[in-house]
Order: structure tokens, then C-alpha cells, then sequence
């Protein structure tokens, strides 16, 4: 078995660890409330720019029962997305933002790996990151740190 140390690797500029030291409890609360914001505008394009387009994709693919899970995706990226950045049910909803990218990765996953050619690239990396928060879960800066309780 390795043993794994933790001792501070050396910077090449040492004047910025303070500079880091300061800075590092906000790292993970960045990742976690732009992952949540960056859903948001998502789901509200699909609650509020009208479902037909979603629910006809959805339908078109072969994801049914596709209103449902049209309203499910959208309430998830908007409602979820909130949560996510509020650091509330933190898990809960990480654990169901991996499940609904795992499903766009293998819908994507015909047209290849680049974003820009409809590939998987770009649900791949959010469900990475979903699947990061859902390990680490919400941290101090938190609703759910303020309650004192995750699932």
C-alpha cells in the first residue's frame, strides 16, 4: 500500500500562496453555483420559450413518455438548477442531473466526440462535473451545510 503524503507542493511563486490560501474555500462553492446557473437559463428556455420544441425532439428520438420527461428535464435544469447553486438537496439533484446527461451522451454519442458536430463532448463534461458534486457533496458555503444535513 502507498502511503500518500500531504504535504503543500512548493509554488514557483511563493507570493501567491497567500493569495491561494484566501481564495481556495471558494473553489469548490464556484464549481457547484455555476454548474446550478448555467442549467438554469436551459430549463427556463424549455418552460418559457414553449415545451412543443422539447417534447417534439424528445418524441422525435424516441424518449417517451416525452411530455413527461420534457417537463421533468425542464423543471430539473431550472428548478434543479437553482438548488444546485443554493447548495439545497445538493445531491439529490446531482444524482439526477448525471442520469439525465448520461442519457444526452448516449443520444449524442452517434455524431462523435466534438460538441460543435452535435457529439458528446459537452454532456459528457456537465455529467462529469454533476458526478464530482455528487461525490463531494455541497460543502460549507451551503444551504445544506447550513442545516446541518445531506442525503
Amino acid at each position: 500500500m502507498t502511503d500518500i503524503t500531504t504535504e503543500p507542493t512548493r509554488l514557483l511563486v511563493p507570493a501567491l500562496g497567500a493569495i491561494y490560501e484566501k481564495l481556495e474555500p471558494l473553489g469548490w462553492p464556484l464549481v457547484r453555483v455555476a454548474t446550478g446557473l448555467l442549467l438554469v437559463p436551459h430549463g427556463y428556455m424549455k418552460l418559457f420559450g414553449g415545451m412543443e420544441g422539447t417534447i417534439g425532439f424528445f418524441s422525435q428520438i424516441g424518449l417517451e413518455p416525452a411530455a413527461l420527461l420534457a417537463w421533468y428535464v425542464a423543471l430539473l435544469e431550472f428548478v434543479g438548477g437553482i438548488l444546485l447553486a443554493a447548495g439545497f438537496l445538493t445531491r439529490v439533484v446531482a444524482a439526477q442531473v448525471v442520469g439525465f446527461m448520461a442519457v444526452a451522451v448516449t443520444i449524442h454519442w452517434g455524431n462523435g466526440f466534438a460538441w460543435t458536430s452535435g457529439g458528446y463532448e459537452y454532456p459528457l463534461m456537465w455529467g462529469s462535473v454533476a458526478l464530482a458534486i455528487l461525490f463531494k457533496g455541497a460543502g460549507p458555503l451551503s444551504v445544506d451545510a447550513k442545516l446541518g444535513r445531506e442525503i
